[in-house]
Formats: structure tokens, sequence, C-alpha cells
């Protein structure tokens, strides 16, 4: 692929050396620059990519209208007009840092998008199909909007709609309260209670003989729960009406309930509470009939550590997921609905294991992306930015949400072009979908690759998907880690408030100039595989072998402060009591074979396969088994000898009493003779030797058939 990259200093109102900034930009074809490329830089632009016969670009422009411009120029040079990349070298550098800054960053950032491009998936889609039924609930002003379009149907939800202002002539009307909504989009079940049966053909008799007008309704008719009872519900003609309730459940597609609470952080596809407006309404309609979207998903089950035989092991998709898109159909399995996902990374951010991995942008572009940012060398070995003299000081790699957060950095990126006085450090960013996206993995490796910090940046207020300050625990927890490698607290999530520029930037002032240090992690040196143990079926890039391959390139340049390395969640560290009777349930159960059996009576663990799930302690008949989260550097190989395998247990083998066979453990064999030897007591003959339970299965046969 022939790639050119494009530097535009936007009429020179960016703070930009051009001719520095494509002295820094490495590994593509070309780079030319313009003051304007968008006016008068278009036709050197055509002749540089018919020249260098170019098949991608890379342009520094976060403007739509000079976007469609370049789109508009790669069709007519027969390539594809999504063969471009854009850098936003204007909101989000030339505006908000001084020069020498900006330039470095733009540059940096052409980097990043060249590095991505190695990293880009094949277009995948999912679908699934779906009726138009759609039901309100007690919301007659929304039931009319979607009329037209829907097939609607209102339930009362204990309202009446007598005297209503809208058009429901096209509305079903149900009677009913809310019991319950279960399902998924397509798919849902609402459940309704009423006092009044479908046997009703509402002859308003029990309207007109109720003892106020406040206990019943007329349209629909029904009886409220806490209307009395008495012989005004004996007259009804048909007998519709049922003093203690009756119950049915119906089928709809899509589900508006206002009232409701969202029963996920982030809300279900097709399930819409509060307020319903102009954009509600649209987005129904947009999943009428069904719904083919891209799929965020790349799922590798075979790998997964959500349990098995019955036993629960990990929770962590189910437990992340805003949306409801992972379910458990059974305690030793976990489901994913594709269609459900709304692409925040928040299951495969706290997978262990890769069993689910986001596929734009996989873990894999997104390191890329990080190293392009921090790799400043040239290809003579010099630096293209002089450290503390020329361009950026402090290396923070910033997590940036694609969603509020963005749009809160572009705003005040304007608000800085029209103030003139607006600053904030030039951290380096690299756009996730969500802060969801990013986990321990992604934080661990950024510091590997040399940031002196690492920033996430999410949404102000509450995240689309999860909620206020969704990735509090987390730093809390990856400071911890930092604290005990020795590296000090280098972690921060930010949440800018679009109107308030000033609060973000001396907050992210605050962290960078003042709590933060070089790092003693050289940058552009570590580039990451994802991979410890290449014999391991696991995906390159799972949580676990990412964040320990970057733990170990840490570790070369410091001097950690414990060996148990706190904070880190995908990392366990197993004991095993003396209950232990060397019964092979855990070494069974473990998805990550860190757990096996040396002998008939001893057990190993290795803790660098170890993704603490919680399996084998779930598991243990006995008990004997504790789960301790953190990384323990003793145990790992270069720390033992070269030894991956630790002995947790050890015991003895019983031999058979007759033939001298081993056969079990003695604590096993004490165990069974501890819970049911009263039980067989007598069944031996008198002259046996010893305890019936100190004999191998065949011989203890021979010896109930000899008596």
């Amino acid at each position: 692929m022939n790639v050119g990259a494009f530097v535009c200093s936007c009429a020179d109102t960016c703070n930009i050396d051009l001719e520095k900034a494509r002295d820094g930009v490495r590994d593509v074809d070309v780079v030319a620059s313009s003051s304007l490329l968008c006016e008068d830089g278009m036709d050197g632009v055509r002749y540089v990519v018919d020249e260098h016969d170019l098949d991608h670009l890379i342009v520094t422009t976060p403007e739509q209208s000079c976007q469609s411009r370049f789109r508009d120029l790669l069709d007519e040079a027969d390539l594809h007009p999504d063969a471009v990349s854009f850098v936003d070298q204007r909101e989000g550098a030339g505006w908000v840092h001084d020069e020498e800054d900006a330039t470095d960053k733009t540059a940096r950032m052409i980097n990043r998008e060249y590095a991505a491009l190695s990293e880009e998936p094949a277009t995948r889609s999912v679908s699934k199909e779906a009726g138009d039924s759609v039901v309100v609930v007690g919301d007659p002003e929304s039931a009319a909007a979607l009329a037209d379009t829907a097939d609607v149907t209102l339930v009362a939800d204990g309202q009446d709609f007598s005297d209503v202002d809208y058009d429901l002539d096209d509305v079903t009307i149900e009677r009913g309260r809310v019991v319950d909504v279960d399902g998924s989009f397509g798919e849902f079940e609402v459940h309704l209670e009423a006092r009044v049966t479908e046997d009703c053909v509402s002859c308003m008799k029990c309207v007109r003989d109720a003892p106020s007008e406040d206990v019943v309704t007329a349209t629909p008719v029904d009886i409220l729960p806490d209307a009395p009872t008495g012989e005004w519900m004996t007259g009804c003609p048909t007998d519709a009406i049922e003093p203690e309730g009756t119950e049915r459940t119906l089928e709809f597609d899509q589900v508006v309930y206002p009232a409701a609470n969202r029963d996920t952080r982030g809300g279900r596809m097709g399930f819409y509470t509060g307020p319903v407006d102009a954009g509600t309404v649209a987005s129904i309609e947009s999943l009428l009939g069904g719904v083919e979207k891209p799929d965020y998903l790349d799922l590798e089950m075979d790998v997964c550590a959500a349990g098995t035989s019955g036993q629960q092991g990990c929770t962590a998709c189910v437990d992340a997921c805003p949306h409801g898109a992972v379910s458990r159909p059974s305690i030793d399995s976990v489901e994913f609905d594709k269609t459900a996902c709304q692409d925040c990374g928040a299951c495969t951010s706290s997978c262990p294991t890769g069993a689910t991995k986001l596929r734009d942008p996989s873990n894999e572009r997104i390191a890329r992306e990080v190293e392009a940012m921090l790799d400043t060398e040239n290809d003579e070995g010099g630096w293209l930015f002089n450290r503390g003299s020329q361009g950026i000081d402090e290396e923070v790699v910033a997590f940036v949400c694609s969603e509020q957060a963005a749009r809160s950095l572009r705003k005040f990126g304007r608000q800085a072009a029209r103030r003139g006085d607006y600053e904030y450090p030039p951290i380096l960013p690299v756009n996730v979908n969500c802060t969801d996206t990013v986990g321990e993995a992604h934080v661990m490796h950024a510091l590997a690759a040399g940031a002196d910090g690492v920033a996430i940046v999410g949404c102000g207020g509450d995240c689309l998907h999860s909620g206020p300050d969704p990735k509090a625990e987390l730093v809390r927890r990856l400071d911890r880690a930092t604290d005990d490698l020795g590296l000090g607290k280098r972690v921060e999530f930010f949440a800018p408030d679009p109107d308030d520029p000033d609060a973000f930037a001396e907050e992210l002032s605050r962290f960078v100039e003042l709590e933060l240090d070089e790092s003693p992690v050289p940058s552009g040196e570590h580039e990451a595989t994802g991979v410890v143990d290449a014999e391991k079926p696991n995906p390159d890039f799972n949580s676990h072998d990412w964040t320990l391959e970057s733990v170990r390139a840490i570790l070369d340049h410091v001097d950690p402060e414990r060996d148990v390395i706190r904070g880190l969640k995908d990392f366990g560290v197993v004991e095993v009591s003396d209950d232990c009777t060397f019964t092979p349930t855990c070494s069974s159960l473990c998805p990550t074979d860190a757990l096996r059996r040396e002998s008939e009576a001893g057990l190993e663990f290795n803790h660098e396969r170890c993704v603490n799930c919680g399996l084998c302690e779930e598991g243990c008949v006995e008990d004997a088994i504790s789960l301790e989260g953190g990384l323990d550097l003793s145990l790992l190989p270069e720390n033992n000898d070269g030894e991956a395998w630790s002995q947790v247990a050890e015991g003895e083998m019983l031999a058979c009493r007759s033939c001298g066979k081993e056969f079990t453990s003695t604590a096993s064999a004490a165990k069974i003779e501890s819970e049911v030897g009263d039980q067989v007591a007598g069944i031996a003959p008198d002259e046996a030797e010893g305890s019936i339970f100190e004999y191998c299965g065949d011989c203890r046969a021979q010896l109930v058939y000899d008596t």
C-alpha cells in the first residue's frame, strides 16, 4: 500500500510549523504540506496522488466540508472514497497548544494513523429479523406519533384515555398494569395484570355501578387495584371481572416505557425509557422489520472461563456489559447477542482470556497506535524532537472516548480559537469507542511503551454506556499497581464538561505538570506481541497475556516495591489448605490449565496461566482452595529458577492393606471414612486388619464378599 500524508495549517490559523511537521512523519511514501490544502493545495494533492500512485491518504483536517473534498478527489482518481484517514491538527492541536507542542503532536498523530492502517478489520455484519409491533406504556402521545409507521399497542397502565386529544384510531389499546418486561429486541414479553378479563365487551356497566369514578377506567375498561370489592362487581353480564386480578403476557418487537427504570446501565436495543422525543421515534422506526449492523465482536468461546460442569467461573463480561447484550443461559456458560451490542468494548476490556475481542479498534491496533505516538526516533537513530527543549515534554497517552468526550475537546478547540488564550497540556490521543474499551492491559501497555502517564478521557456527566465516572475503580486499581511496581501513581480519569473548558485545563495541567515525573521506562523501545506462551490456545492480545508482557517490560527499568503487585484483576494466587483430598476436580475445571496433579497426592500451580476466574475455588468440594488477586512476581519462571510450576499441596498415597497397590490419598480415605464410616461399620469380617477404607476397590469388594 502506498500512503501519502498531507499537512495543513488551515490558512495559518494553526500553531504548526509545516516543515518540522513533515520531518516528524515516518514510514509513509510521501509527505506534502500547504497552508490551505482544501483550496489552493488541491491541485498539488492530485499531482502527488498520481505521481506516487497512492492508495491511501492521511490528511490533517477535522472539517467535514474539507473531508468531503478529499473523498471526491479519491473518487475522481478511481480510488475508494474511504481510502483516507483524517487527523485533527486544529481543534486538537494547533488551536490549544503552542507551536512546538502542536507541531510535534500533529506529526505523532499522523504516525498513529499510519500504524493503524495495518490493523483495520474486514467488514462484517450481523442481522436480526423483527416485526413492526411496538408497545407504548401509558403514553398516548407517543403511541399516536408512531401509529403511521408501526403496529402500535398502547397499554393503559392504570390510565383512562377517554378524553385524550390524540388520534388513537390506528392504535390497539390494552388494559392492565405492567408487572414486568422480559426478553430482547424482536422478542420482548410484557407481563400485564388487570381485574377485568378479555371477555369484557365494554358495556360500561361496571363503570356506571362503581362506587366512585376514580376506581375504574372507561377506555379501556378496567378496575384499579385499590378499588373496593362489593356487589357492584358481580353484575357483569360476561363475568369479565376478576376481583383477585388476572395476568397475561403479550409479545412485541419493541417497547416504549417512559416511566420505567432502565434495567441496564446503558439501555437495551429496542427498549426505550425516559422522555420520548423525535430522536426516540426515529430510532424506533429505524428498527422496524429488523436490523442489520456491523459485527463489533470476535468471539472465541473455547477459551472462555465462564464455567464448566455446572460450576460458575468468571462473570466479567456479564457484569461489565451495560446494554444487556451478554447473558447467562446457564450457570456455567455465557451468550452474546451481537445485534444488541453497542460497540462500547466493556466486555472485551474485562475479559481476561480473549474469548471476546473488539474488532475495531482491536487491541493490537490500539497497541500500535500507542507505540507510534511514543516513538520519536528517526531513521538515523536520532530524535525528531528533542525532549525538554523542543516539542512535547511530558508524554501522556490519552485514551479518548469518541462520543461526548471527543465532542467536548473539539468544542474547547473552537473556544480557544475565539478566545486566543486557552491551552491545555498536549496529551497524545488514542481514540476509543468508549472508555469502557480501556482496561488494565491497555494502560499497562502504554506505560511499558514509555508513557509518563495515562489519561482516560470519558464523557462528562452520565456516560451513554456506563454512567458517571465509569473508570474510577480502574484508576484506583492501576494506581495501586503502578505504586507497587515503583512507578508511582500515573493514571487518571477525566470527564470534560463541554461548558467548562477551564476546569478541564486546570485538572489536566495539575496531573501532567505537577503529579507526573519522567518515567524510568524509555519511550519508543517496546513493541508488544500480546503473547506470553505461543502454545496457549488464547488469541493474541488477550488481557491477561498482554498485561503480563507489559509488566515484564516495565520491570526491566524499575525496582518494584513488593513481590505481589496488587490491583491487577486478571491474576490470581492459589492457596490450598490441609483439607485437600487431591481429587481431580480443580485441575479438571481450570480453563487455562493453571492447576495440575503432580502425582495422585500432589498439586501444582502455574501462576503465569491463572486468570483469577475463581472456578477452582468455586468447584472445590472440600473448600480447600482460596484464591487471592494480584501478580506475584516471585512465582514467575524468571524469579523461580526457570520453573513455571510451584507445588501448592502435597500428601501421601495410601497403599491397600491387601494387595499393596496405592489407590488414593490418605486424606481422601480419611475424609470418606469420617463421612460414611458409621454407616458401614461391621461390614468387614472381624479378622480383617484395619479399616475397610484402607483397602482398594477390588480388595474391598472381595473382603465384603468373603464375609
